[in-house]
């Protein structure tokens, strides 16, 4: 998972005991579907005056590349519901037959994530060698081949030159690849 899952409590004091069981269902909705970028995860206990008992609500938000999977379980009238770890095991149930819809409505097919394009102006050019340095905003410094520049990029730049390009990492340090002139 890209980001790590939020867990939030509404109504009610944390639990470390909720907390384990909502970990322990998220390790296996990503053991169902491996690229799960972000999970948010809501236990709401509602005031409840004159009833017997609260009804948990759960919500749950998972993205995936080419998707997203919301699952609201509402209380309803569901006594089963007053035991908090009923109400989150049927909610992830509801979220991992929404993950299997939706590789099923894809053809089992995962979108390809595209690494972020980085920002940057070129402060050197070398012509006859062939290759230059990019400046990243963030201060980085990136060295780039001709052939890694997008069209005919490389005949119309200049030192100064704003590009976007793509991180890697060589085996003599940082190089941008896919570089296009802005």
């Amino acid at each position: 998972m890209q980001v790590d899952p939020q867990i939030t409590y509404r109504n009610m004091e944390p639990s470390a005991h909720v907390e384990e069981r909502i970990h322990e269902r998220i390790a296996k909705l990503e053991e169902f579907h491996g690229r799960i970028t972000s999970c948010r995860v809501t236990v709401e206990a509602p005031h409840q005056r004159g009833q017997k008992g609260e009804i948990y609500k759960i919500s749950i938000d998972v993205e995936v590349p080419g998707g997203h999977v919301v699952v609201n379980r509402e209380p309803g009238k569901n006594h089963a519901h007053e035991d908090v770890l009923v109400a989150i095991r049927d909610a992830f149930n509801a979220a991992q037959r929404q993950l299997e819809d939706h590789v099923r409505k894809t053809g089992g097919i995962h979108v390809k994530d595209h690494p972020p394009k980085t920002h940057g102006k070129v402060t050197d050019k070398f012509v006859d060698e062939a290759y230059g340095f990019i400046d990243a905003a963030d201060g980085r410094r990136f060295f780039f081949r001709a052939d890694s520049v997008n069209g005919q990029g490389w005949n119309d730049m200049e030192i100064g030159s704003q590009v976007h390009f793509t991180e890697m990492d060589g085996e003599m340090g940082l190089h941008a690849v896919s570089v296009t002139v802005i």
